[in-house]
């Protein structure tokens, strides 16, 4: 569901909507808050990336008086592109801006890679075509341009503006990028991600 806990996968499929499942479904404000009609996400309450079952995803809005349904009627409530992919460089790279370490889940991406070589950051694979494993291609389109989210941690009640602050001062807010599926299949943890 958008914007609740995340989950780790040894395997999943890569469909050219992305991964099934994956922000397959998500909280619709219908009053309460300025999002009439769209989705309610984690900007809009701190708390839901902590929360993986739907009954206390419906009782924390209900705590913030946002009146919210269920809703699974789109294939995915992506809020840009089907997957993001963080390499773990640049992962380095936000914690010596930010003087700490991060948690990875901070920036809820689809796919972690130890590195794609001569991509130190994100601008050097716009554009790139990706290959992990035998059968999924990607098409890099854009780095992903990071809102208040990334300062709630994933463990705690814990907020720290001063991770947005010192990502927008030094990499432009900027951590990751946002693929396009070209060519669909399966991958699993361990497997090579190319550029083509």
């Amino acid at each position: 569901m958008k914007s609740l806990r995340g989950e780790s996968l040894a395997r999943a499929e890569i469909a050219r909507d992305g991964i099934p499942g994956d922000r397959g479904s998500a909280l619709i404000v219908e009053r309460g808050h300025a999002r009439i009609g769209k989705a309610y996400r984690g900007k809009e309450d701190e708390r839901l990336h902590r929360i993986g079952d739907l009954a206390l995803a419906l009782a924390a809005a209900k705590e913030r008086a946002v009146a919210v349904r269920y809703e699974s009627a789109a294939p995915h409530y992506f809020d840009d592109s089907p997957i993001s992919l963080v390499l773990e460089p640049w992962r380095a790279d936000a914690e010596r801006i930010c003087e700490r370490e991060l948690d990875v889940r901070r920036f809820r991406p689809n796919l972690v890679a130890e590195a794609i070589a001569g991509a130190e950051r994100e601008s050097d694979l716009i554009g790139a075509e990706l290959r992990i494993g035998e059968r999924v291609r990607l098409r890099v389109t854009k780095a992903i341009r990071r809102c208040v989210a990334i300062t709630y941690d994933p463990e705690s009640d814990a907020v720290d503006p001063g991770i947005l602050r010192a990502l927008a001062q030094e990499r432009a807010a900027t951590f990751g990028v946002y693929c396009e599926v070209l060519a669909p299949g399966e991958c699993a943890v361990g497997d090579a991600i190319l550029r083509v």
